[in-house]
Protein backbone atom coordinates (compact mmCIF):
# COMPACT_ATOMS: atom_id res chain seq x y z
CA UNK A 1 0.00 0.00 0.00
CA UNK A 2 1.31 3.24 -0.80
CA UNK A 3 0.72 7.56 -0.60
CA UNK A 4 1.68 10.36 -0.21
CA UNK A 5 0.13 12.46 2.61
CA UNK A 6 0.62 16.00 4.50
CA UNK A 7 -1.34 17.51 7.51
CA UNK A 8 -1.40 21.26 9.05
CA UNK A 9 -3.48 22.70 11.64
CA UNK A 10 -3.22 26.65 11.96
CA UNK A 11 -4.29 28.85 14.56
CA UNK A 12 -6.66 31.66 13.30
CA UNK A 13 -8.25 34.53 15.10
CA UNK A 14 -9.88 32.36 17.82
CA UNK A 15 -8.50 32.25 21.21
CA UNK A 16 -7.27 28.76 21.08
CA UNK A 17 -7.10 26.17 18.15
CA UNK A 18 -9.41 23.14 19.01
CA UNK A 19 -8.80 20.98 15.77
CA UNK A 20 -6.64 17.96 15.75
CA UNK A 21 -6.31 15.56 12.86
CA UNK A 22 -3.72 12.68 12.34
CA UNK A 23 -3.28 9.64 11.12
CA UNK A 24 -2.29 6.07 11.38
CA UNK A 25 -1.34 2.93 9.55
CA UNK A 26 -0.85 -0.78 9.79
CA UNK A 27 0.95 -3.12 6.66
CA UNK A 28 -2.59 -3.35 4.88
CA UNK A 29 -4.34 -0.49 6.19
CA UNK A 30 -4.37 3.76 7.01
CA UNK A 31 -6.79 5.61 9.07
CA UNK A 32 -6.94 9.65 8.54
CA UNK A 33 -9.41 11.75 10.92
CA UNK A 34 -9.84 14.95 11.61
CA UNK A 35 -12.08 16.94 14.77
CA UNK A 36 -13.28 20.54 15.30
CA UNK A 37 -14.10 20.95 18.43
CA UNK A 38 -17.19 23.11 18.96
CA UNK A 39 -16.98 26.91 20.54
CA UNK A 40 -19.76 27.91 22.70
CA UNK A 41 -19.21 24.46 24.70
CA UNK A 42 -16.66 23.96 27.57
CA UNK A 43 -13.02 22.32 26.46
CA UNK A 44 -13.82 21.77 22.79
CA UNK A 45 -10.00 20.61 21.95
CA UNK A 46 -10.39 17.82 24.42
CA UNK A 47 -13.34 16.49 22.71
CA UNK A 48 -11.90 16.19 19.64
CA UNK A 49 -8.36 14.93 20.87
CA UNK A 50 -10.45 12.58 23.06
CA UNK A 51 -12.07 11.86 19.45
CA UNK A 52 -8.70 11.15 17.41
CA UNK A 53 -7.20 9.20 20.48
CA UNK A 54 -10.53 6.49 20.47
CA UNK A 55 -10.86 6.07 16.47
CA UNK A 56 -6.90 5.48 16.84
CA UNK A 57 -6.59 3.27 19.50
CA UNK A 58 -9.55 1.12 18.28
CA UNK A 59 -8.03 0.83 14.59
CA UNK A 60 -4.75 -0.15 16.22
CA UNK A 61 -6.69 -3.36 18.20
CA UNK A 62 -8.82 -4.08 15.42
CA UNK A 63 -6.95 -3.60 11.88
CA UNK A 64 -4.78 -6.98 12.05
CA UNK A 65 -3.56 -5.89 9.51
CA UNK A 66 -6.88 -4.89 7.99
CA UNK A 67 -10.78 -4.32 10.23
CA UNK A 68 -13.03 -7.27 9.34
CA UNK A 69 -15.80 -4.25 8.59
CA UNK A 70 -14.98 -1.12 7.88
CA UNK A 71 -18.33 0.25 7.84
CA UNK A 72 -18.79 -1.59 11.11
CA UNK A 73 -15.61 -0.61 12.81
CA UNK A 74 -16.11 3.51 11.43
CA UNK A 75 -19.62 2.72 13.37
CA UNK A 76 -18.21 1.76 16.65
CA UNK A 77 -15.27 4.00 16.65
CA UNK A 78 -17.23 7.36 16.45
CA UNK A 79 -20.06 6.03 18.98
CA UNK A 80 -16.93 4.68 21.43
CA UNK A 81 -15.63 8.68 20.88
CA UNK A 82 -19.13 10.05 21.54
CA UNK A 83 -19.30 7.85 24.73
CA UNK A 84 -16.10 8.70 25.65
CA UNK A 85 -16.44 12.31 25.62
CA UNK A 86 -19.49 11.68 27.65
CA UNK A 87 -18.06 10.11 30.14
CA UNK A 88 -15.46 12.82 30.43
CA UNK A 89 -17.96 15.14 31.39
CA UNK A 90 -19.44 13.15 33.65
CA UNK A 91 -16.57 12.27 36.08
CA UNK A 92 -16.00 15.68 36.09
CA UNK A 93 -19.35 16.80 36.89
CA UNK A 94 -19.41 18.93 33.80
CA UNK A 95 -22.73 21.14 33.82
CA UNK A 96 -22.38 21.08 30.03
CA UNK A 97 -20.13 18.51 27.37
CA UNK A 98 -17.68 19.28 25.64
CA UNK A 99 -18.79 18.91 21.91
CA UNK A 100 -16.46 18.51 18.80
CA UNK A 101 -17.19 17.08 14.69
CA UNK A 102 -15.66 13.80 12.91
CA UNK A 103 -14.58 12.75 9.70
CA UNK A 104 -12.46 9.68 9.47
CA UNK A 105 -11.54 8.11 6.26
CA UNK A 106 -10.62 4.24 6.44
CA UNK A 107 -8.28 3.08 3.14
CA UNK A 108 -7.65 -1.10 3.24
CA UNK A 109 -7.98 -3.40 -0.01
CA UNK A 110 -8.03 -0.40 -2.61
CA UNK A 111 -10.92 0.93 -0.96
CA UNK A 112 -11.81 3.96 0.91
CA UNK A 113 -14.50 3.89 3.49
CA UNK A 114 -15.56 7.09 5.73
CA UNK A 115 -17.83 8.58 8.12
CA UNK A 116 -18.69 11.66 9.59
CA UNK A 117 -20.54 13.90 11.54
CA UNK A 118 -20.82 17.93 12.06
CA UNK A 119 -19.39 19.80 9.25
CA UNK A 120 -15.43 18.71 9.05
CA UNK A 121 -15.72 17.61 5.37
CA UNK A 122 -14.02 14.88 3.02
CA UNK A 123 -13.07 15.98 -1.01
CA UNK A 124 -12.82 13.24 -3.45
CA UNK A 125 -10.82 14.54 -6.29
CA UNK A 126 -10.30 12.23 -9.31
CA UNK A 127 -8.58 13.46 -12.94
CA UNK A 128 -8.75 17.21 -11.30
CA UNK A 129 -12.89 17.02 -11.05
CA UNK A 130 -14.89 16.63 -7.84
CA UNK A 131 -16.25 13.53 -7.53
CA UNK A 132 -17.62 13.65 -4.07
CA UNK A 133 -17.98 15.48 -0.59
CA UNK A 134 -19.56 14.76 2.25
CA UNK A 135 -22.36 17.24 3.47
CA UNK A 136 -22.35 18.79 6.63
CA UNK A 137 -25.03 17.72 9.16
CA UNK A 138 -26.44 21.29 9.01
CA UNK A 139 -29.95 22.76 8.29
CA UNK A 140 -28.22 24.52 5.25
CA UNK A 141 -27.35 20.76 3.56
CA UNK A 142 -30.00 19.11 5.13
CA UNK A 143 -33.50 21.31 4.54
CA UNK A 144 -35.63 18.92 5.50
CA UNK A 145 -33.97 18.76 9.18
CA UNK A 146 -35.26 22.15 9.93
CA UNK A 147 -38.51 21.07 10.05
CA UNK A 148 -38.20 17.92 11.44
CA UNK A 149 -35.89 19.09 14.19
CA UNK A 150 -37.00 22.28 14.56
CA UNK A 151 -34.39 24.32 12.44
CA UNK A 152 -33.30 27.89 13.03
CA UNK A 153 -34.19 31.24 11.00
CA UNK A 154 -32.59 31.39 7.76
CA UNK A 155 -29.86 33.31 8.96
CA UNK A 156 -28.62 30.88 10.97
CA UNK A 157 -29.06 27.64 8.90
CA UNK A 158 -25.21 26.55 9.28
CA UNK A 159 -25.91 25.64 13.00
CA UNK A 160 -25.23 22.12 13.53
CA UNK A 161 -27.81 19.86 14.15
CA UNK A 162 -25.66 17.14 16.01
CA UNK A 163 -22.11 15.84 16.99
CA UNK A 164 -20.29 14.23 19.55
CA UNK A 165 -20.18 14.86 23.16
CA UNK A 166 -23.94 16.01 22.61
CA UNK A 167 -26.68 14.82 25.05
CA UNK A 168 -28.71 12.72 22.19
CA UNK A 169 -27.11 9.89 20.07
CA UNK A 170 -24.94 11.71 17.45
CA UNK A 171 -26.18 11.26 13.55
CA UNK A 172 -23.40 10.45 11.32
CA UNK A 173 -23.25 9.26 7.31
CA UNK A 174 -21.10 7.02 5.65
CA UNK A 175 -19.01 6.36 2.18
CA UNK A 176 -17.67 4.22 -0.12
CA UNK A 177 -16.54 1.70 -0.68
CA UNK A 178 -14.38 3.64 -3.59
CA UNK A 179 -12.35 2.03 -5.46
CA UNK A 180 -9.31 4.23 -5.46
CA UNK A 181 -7.56 4.75 -8.77
CA UNK A 182 -3.94 6.26 -9.29
CA UNK A 183 -4.17 9.90 -8.64
CA UNK A 184 -6.99 9.85 -6.44
CA UNK A 185 -6.58 12.61 -3.90
CA UNK A 186 -8.90 12.73 -1.02
CA UNK A 187 -9.16 15.96 1.54
CA UNK A 188 -10.11 16.35 4.72
CA UNK A 189 -10.53 19.59 6.71
CA UNK A 190 -12.33 21.86 9.55
CA UNK A 191 -14.42 24.49 8.45
CA UNK A 192 -12.18 27.21 8.61
CA UNK A 193 -11.06 26.00 5.37
CA UNK A 194 -14.13 25.43 3.20
CA UNK A 195 -16.23 28.05 4.93
CA UNK A 196 -13.45 31.02 3.71
CA UNK A 197 -12.66 29.08 0.18
CA UNK A 198 -15.19 28.48 -2.40
CA UNK A 199 -15.36 24.74 -3.72
CA UNK A 200 -13.76 25.35 -7.04
CA UNK A 201 -10.83 26.90 -5.25
CA UNK A 202 -10.38 24.20 -3.19
CA UNK A 203 -10.85 21.51 -5.65
CA UNK A 204 -7.99 22.87 -8.14
CA UNK A 205 -5.91 23.48 -4.98
CA UNK A 206 -5.86 19.97 -4.36
CA UNK A 207 -5.83 18.22 -7.59
CA UNK A 208 -3.29 21.39 -9.41
CA UNK A 209 -0.24 20.01 -6.80
CA UNK A 210 1.11 17.37 -4.83
CA UNK A 211 -0.70 17.22 -1.34
CA UNK A 212 2.52 18.53 0.23
CA UNK A 213 2.25 21.64 -1.36
CA UNK A 214 -1.51 21.92 -1.84
CA UNK A 215 -2.21 21.64 1.80
CA UNK A 216 -0.51 24.51 3.37
CA UNK A 217 -1.05 26.46 0.03
CA UNK A 218 -5.00 26.39 0.78
CA UNK A 219 -4.33 26.70 4.37
CA UNK A 220 -2.33 29.88 4.03
CA UNK A 221 -5.20 30.98 1.66
CA UNK A 222 -7.61 30.55 3.80
CA UNK A 223 -6.57 32.11 6.53
CA UNK A 224 -5.41 35.34 4.81
CA UNK A 225 -8.96 35.29 3.16
CA UNK A 226 -10.41 34.70 6.37
CA UNK A 227 -8.40 37.92 7.96
CA UNK A 228 -7.93 38.83 11.47
CA UNK A 229 -11.31 37.09 12.55
CA UNK A 230 -10.13 34.04 10.73
CA UNK A 231 -11.66 30.31 11.93
CA UNK A 232 -8.76 28.07 12.98
CA UNK A 233 -7.71 26.16 9.51
CA UNK A 234 -6.97 22.29 9.51
CA UNK A 235 -6.73 20.00 6.79
CA UNK A 236 -5.08 16.33 6.04
CA UNK A 237 -4.99 15.30 2.24
CA UNK A 238 -3.33 12.07 0.95
CA UNK A 239 -3.00 11.02 -2.97
CA UNK A 240 -3.45 7.17 -3.40
CA UNK A 241 -0.69 5.42 -4.96
CA UNK A 242 -0.90 2.11 -7.25
CA UNK A 243 1.84 -0.49 -6.88
CA UNK A 244 4.90 0.35 -9.51
CA UNK A 245 4.21 4.00 -9.78
CA UNK A 246 7.27 6.15 -8.74
CA UNK A 247 7.16 6.99 -4.60
CA UNK A 248 6.76 10.52 -3.81
CA UNK A 249 9.00 12.87 -1.44
CA UNK A 250 6.23 12.65 1.04
CA UNK A 251 5.23 8.84 0.24
CA UNK A 252 4.43 6.12 2.45
CA UNK A 253 4.88 2.64 1.65
CA UNK A 254 3.84 0.01 4.04
CA UNK A 255 4.47 -2.69 2.19
CA UNK A 256 8.09 -3.50 4.81
CA UNK A 257 5.48 -3.35 7.90
CA UNK A 258 5.17 -6.20 9.80
CA UNK A 259 2.11 -7.94 11.20
CA UNK A 260 1.14 -6.73 14.65
CA UNK A 261 3.03 -3.40 13.60
CA UNK A 262 1.54 0.01 13.77
CA UNK A 263 2.71 3.95 12.91
CA UNK A 264 0.44 7.38 13.87
CA UNK A 265 1.18 10.55 14.22
CA UNK A 266 -2.17 10.96 16.49
CA UNK A 267 -0.78 11.63 20.06
CA UNK A 268 -1.46 8.69 22.29
CA UNK A 269 -3.90 8.53 25.31
CA UNK A 270 -3.70 6.45 28.62
CA UNK A 271 -4.98 2.95 27.44
CA UNK A 272 -8.85 2.46 27.97
CA UNK A 273 -10.59 -0.87 27.37
CA UNK A 274 -13.14 0.61 28.19
CA UNK A 275 -13.97 2.14 24.93
CA UNK A 276 -14.61 -1.44 23.82
CA UNK A 277 -17.59 -1.99 26.70
CA UNK A 278 -19.20 1.34 27.28
CA UNK A 279 -22.98 0.62 25.87
CA UNK A 280 -26.12 2.53 25.62
CA UNK A 281 -27.33 2.10 29.04
CA UNK A 282 -23.63 3.66 30.22
CA UNK A 283 -24.19 6.64 28.34
CA UNK A 284 -27.96 6.60 29.54
CA UNK A 285 -26.98 6.63 32.88
CA UNK A 286 -24.16 9.84 32.27
CA UNK A 287 -26.73 12.01 29.86
CA UNK A 288 -29.14 11.81 32.73
CA UNK A 289 -26.55 12.29 35.38
CA UNK A 290 -25.42 15.60 33.36
CA UNK A 291 -29.13 16.67 32.90
CA UNK A 292 -30.07 16.70 36.17
CA UNK A 293 -27.14 18.73 36.98
CA UNK A 294 -27.72 21.17 34.86
CA UNK A 295 -32.13 21.32 36.37
CA UNK A 296 -30.41 21.63 39.46
CA UNK A 297 -28.32 24.14 38.90
CA UNK A 298 -31.24 25.83 36.82
CA UNK A 299 -33.33 25.80 40.40
CA UNK A 300 -30.80 27.55 42.33
CA UNK A 301 -30.77 30.50 39.74
CA UNK A 302 -34.37 30.40 39.59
Amino acid sequence: MMFSVFQVSRKGGRERNEDRMGYCYTRDAALFALADGMGGHPEGEVAAQLALQTVSSLFQRQARPTVDDPHAFLTHALMAAHHQIVRYAGDKGMLDTPRTTLVAALLQDGHAFWIHCGDSRLYVVRDGQLLTRTRDHSFAEHPAASESLGGPPTANRNILFTCLGSPVRPIFDHGGPLRLLQGDRLLLCSDGLWGTLPEEVIVAGVAQAPVAEAVPDLVERALRAGGARCDNVTAIAFEWETPGAAESAFGVSTDSISDGVFASTIQAGPADASADELDDAAIERSIAEINEAIRRSAARRG
